[in-house]
Order: structure tokens, then C-alpha cells, then sequence
């Protein structure tokens, strides 16, 4: 892919680069031939960013040329929003704490060269700042109370950037502009889809085995797989689609590029939205109620609400902090005593919990749901000597219950209509729902986002089958944009 530098003044431009074309924005907005280019990657860097300003619509003509603009618009209306930099601050809360912790001023300036900085202390918050705004050259602004905030981002000039800088920067662009095509058998793919992969991560949702068969898959709808990690979070506009293979969270870097990626316009899993509804019991509880989907007695405490507890679910019951995965934050207690005990730990970090009816079973049922219809089940069999599928052991060590996969028709037909329908009130990606067999009833547990789909364990009935339906929902749905915009 062709890099494009635009600046308003050819003559001013200051960085010597190789790889890449310097344009002024006159000629590239008023046609110049670049109108009827494509593969073009559009490094904005013109001064001027507000609101129909030259910069602005350098990068909105880019967009709308099927260039790459970097930035986009999206990220300079970021850039120019107070509540999206109090949002990021909030959310990096730890790390700006962690990063500028041992300063003694209060007040600090952070220049990030594409998600680099030239001290390696602040390597890190870079990079995260380059995930949440990804403009080429920005200066953040830090300033402290009782705690260090982001209180403004901006676009840097090349004329700021001391001298000291220019070889980090010089480097960085290079890099940049150098990457090898992502797409070196391009035209025989009519789409590029980013799979969002945490090699190291004990919890990941999917293993190397099953990794490389939607990789396959991918390739035999016409998508091109590519395999990226967080530090390419900024680059995520290059990509038509979006997969995420690590486990997510609400206030954690997977929901920020998901957000983006939908913002860019990619088709997601898991999108944003479902993120959020499937990673909060409170949501979940409260969905459930209202649409009448069986589940455990269930009550959102508060602390004004404790004593209410034992008398509305009974002892022994189950407690979950609402953001709570891998039965972490969830924890059985016996007797009031513990109840209370525990309650009061939860409150701590959330103004609410979960409290759920105690409900043992040697397994949950899990239904895979794409699109609104099952696609695969399994037992989940508890772990060994345990009343969870996981056992959180000492030293962060986890136990698994054993993956027994079922055909769809082995399996009792109102356990997958009640996983489908709870399912659908999420969305309509991919979802595991755990349901509970209990006697004649089929209790739901929860609706997973990101659920786990493993070579050897899930697949093990419906094989390739699996994968295939994933990558045809990701072509389906990228068809059907194509055939939007080329009605617009």
C-alpha cells in the first residue's frame, strides 16, 4: 500500500523520508490524479484539524476515495471532544498512574510518535493513547490534583518536535510506511480480516488448532486472515472485519478496539454492544426477568438491600461480582456470616453484586449460538471435586472440567430454544450460553460473548463445520454492506 504524506506547505515539510510521497493538501483535495488511486495510505499532516478545516477534509475525501486516512475523521472529532479525553483518562487511570507516578511536578507533556515514546518509561501509555486516538504524531497533557489525569490530547506539527526526536520519529514513520503489504496474494481476496490473538494468555478463547482452521476457513470465504495483537490496535481502519480470539472485558483495551473497529465501520465479533450486555450479570438478571427466560432465583444487592438476601435466595447461594469470567469473583457461601463478609469485599470495587440461588449440577449445558440459531453444544462437566466447570487453585493455577461435545439433536430441544432466545436479546454474533439441567427444568446461567471454541474440544462433532459458519456470518454481513454502499 502506496504511502501519501499531505501537509498544507510542501516547501515547510522538514522530515526526509523514504517510502513515502509528500503532497501539499491543495493539490490532493482539488484531485491532483489522487482522486482515481487506490491502495493509497493518507498520513494527514496538515495544521489545521477542526471542523471543515484543510485537515479535516483531508481525511474525510480519503475516506470517501477508499483511501487509508490516518487519522480519520472519527479520531479528530476524538481529539476535539473534552468527554472523550475525560473517558480515556478514566480508563487509563492505572497505567498514568503507574507511568507518571514518581514525577514531581503537576504538570507533564508526553509527545507519542505512533504509539512510541522516546523514554522507555512511558513506552507503555504510548502505546495506549495511540489505541484510543491513532494519529500519527500527538501530544498528550497530564496534569495532577490528588492524581494524575489526561486533560488534552492534540496533533503534534512536525515543527515541534524537538531535534533530539527526529531520528524516533524518522524511524517510526519508516517503519510505517515499510510494512510489507498485508496482502501479498490480494486479488484473490475480496476482504481482510483482523483476528485479534493473545498468544501467552492462559484464558484465551481459542488454541493454536482452532485458531488455524478459522484462518482456513477465512480463506475459502475470500477473507485474508491476518493475526494481529494489541499493539497494532491503531492500524485497525486498514482492515474490513474484526475477530477478537482474546478474552474481553468492559475496562480493557479488547472493548476499546472493538468500539473503534464499529466506529470505522468493520464488522465485528464481538461488537461492542454485546460486550457490554454479556459481560454484566446485573444486565443479564434484569434482562432475563423481563423477558420471562428461566434462570436461578436471582437479587442485585446493594448495601442497603444485604439483609434481604438469605430470606430471597437462600442459603446456600452463589455471589458474583458483576463483571466476574473463568469463576473469578464468584464465590459459594454457607451461612450468613460468610455472606456478609463477602458481600462486603465485593462492594468495595462494584455498588452492586449478584447473589443467585445455589443450583449444583455435574455439568452446564453450552450452546454455541451464531446469528440467532445454535451452531454446536457441549457439556461442560464441573471440575474435578468442585461445584465450577473452573477451579481457581493457588498461585493463579486453574483446574478444567472436561468438554464432552453433543450433537445439536442429542440435546434436549427446550435447553437450546431457551439458549437461543436469551441468546438473541444479546445480539446476533457468537455467543456460549450455560444452561443448567435441573430435573425437568432448563435454567440459564448466562450468555458469554467471546466463548471458547477450541480445536479438539468444541468442534469435536461438527468439525470443520464450526469454522466455516463463522467466516460465512464475516462474508454475509461484508457482502451486504458492499451492496448497501454501492446503492448509496
Amino acid at each position: 500500500m502506496k504511502a501519501l504524506v499531505v501537509v498544507e506547505n510542501t516547501r515547510a515539510w522538514r522530515l526526509r523520508l523514504r517510502g513515502a510521497e509528500v503532497v501539499s493538501a491543495r493539490d490532493y483535495l482539488s484531485g491532483g490524479g489522487w482522486d482515481e488511486r487506490r491502495g493509497l495510505r493518507v498520513y494527514n499532516f496538515c495544521r489545521t484539524f477542526g471542523y471543515q478545516k484543510v485537515g479535516y477534509y483531508v481525511s474525510l475525501l480519503a475516506a470517501a476515495r477508499g483511501h487509508r486516512p490516518i487519522p480519520t475523521v472519527e479520531t479528530l472529532h476524538d481529539l476535539r471532544l473534552s468527554p472523550m479525553v475525560r473517558l480515556a483518562s478514566e480508563q487509563l487511570e492505572r497505567l498514568i498512574e503507574r507511568s507518571l507516578g514518581r514525577l514531581k511536578g503537576d504538570r507533564f507533556e508526553l509527545s507519542v510518535y505512533f504509539g512510541r515514546s522516546l523514554t522507555k518509561r512511558y513506552e507503555a501509555l504510548a502505546r495506549a493513547l495511540y489505541d484510543q486516538f491513532p494519529a500519527p504524531l500527538v501530544r498528550a497533557t497530564f496534569e495532577r490534583d490528588e492524581h494524575w489525569r489526561l486533560v488534552s490530547v492534540r496533533p503534534l506539527a512536525t515543527s515541534e518536535i524537538p531535534d533530539a526526536h527526529h531520528d524516533l520519529v524518522v524511524a517510526q514513520f519508516e517503519a510505517h510506511f515499510g510494512r510489507p503489504p498485508r496482502t501479498g496474494r490480494r486479488r484473490t481476496y475480496r476482504y481482510d480480516l483482523a483476528i485479534l490473538v493473545s498468544p501467552e494468555a492462559e484464558d484465551a478463547p481459542s488454541n493454536a488448532g482452532a485458531l488455524r482452521r478459522f484462518a482456513r476457513a477465512a480463506r475459502e470465504q475470500g477473507l485474508d486472515p491476518h493475526f494481529i495483537g494489541r499493539e497494532d490496535a491503531g492500524d485497525i481502519a486498514e482492515f474490513d472485519a474484526l475477530f477478537l480470539r482474546e478474552t474481553t472485558y468492559v475496562d480493557h483495551p479488547t472493548f476499546r478496539l472493538s468500539r473503534r473497529a464499529a466506529a470505522e465501520g468493520l464488522v465485528v465479533i464481538d461488537d461492542p454492544t454485546s460486550i457490554l450486555r454479556a459481560t454484566n450479570k446485573v444486565y443479564q438478571a434484569e434482562l432475563f426477568d423481563r423477558y420471562e427466560i428461566p434462570h436461578p432465583k436471582t437479587m442485585v444487592v446493594h448495601e442497603d438491600s444485604v439483609d434481604a438476601v438469605a430470606a430471597t435466595v437462600g442459603l446456600p447461594c452463589v455471589l458474583k461480582r458483576p463483571d466476574s469470567a473463568f469463576s473469578q469473583g464468584v464465590v459459594r457461601v454457607a451461612d450468613e456470616v460468610e455472606l456478609r463478609a463477602r458481600i462486603a469485599e465485593f462492594l468495595r470495587d462494584s455498588d452492586l453484586v449478584i447473589a443467585q440461588a445455589y443450583t449444583p449440577s455435574s455439568f452446564d449445558w453450552r450452546i454455541g449460538v451464531l446469528g440467532g440459531d445454535p451452531l454446536w453444544a457441549c457439556r461442560y462437566h464441573m471440575a474435578r471435586g468442585h461445584w465450577q466447570i473452573v477451579a481457581n487453585g493457588p498461585a493463579g493455577r486453574r483446574r478444567y472440567g472436561r468438554v464432552e461435545a453433543v450433537p445439536l439433536e442429542s440435546v434436549p430441544s427446550r435447553a437450546v430454544q431457551v439458549a437461543v432466545r436469551a441468546a438473541r436479546l444479546i445480539g446476533d454474533g457468537l455467543y456460549g450460553v450455560d444452561v443448567k439441567e435441573v430435573g425437568r427444568r432448563f435454567l440459564v446461567m448466562e450468555v458469554n460473548d467471546n466463548p471458547n471454541v477450541d480445536a479438539g474440544c468444541e468442534d469435536a462433532v461438527i468439525g470443520e463445520k464450526l469454522y466455516v459458519a463463522v467466516m460465512e456470518w464475516f462474508r454475509r454481513r461484508l457482502d451486504a454492506r458492499g451492496r448497501e454502499a454501492s446503492r448509496e
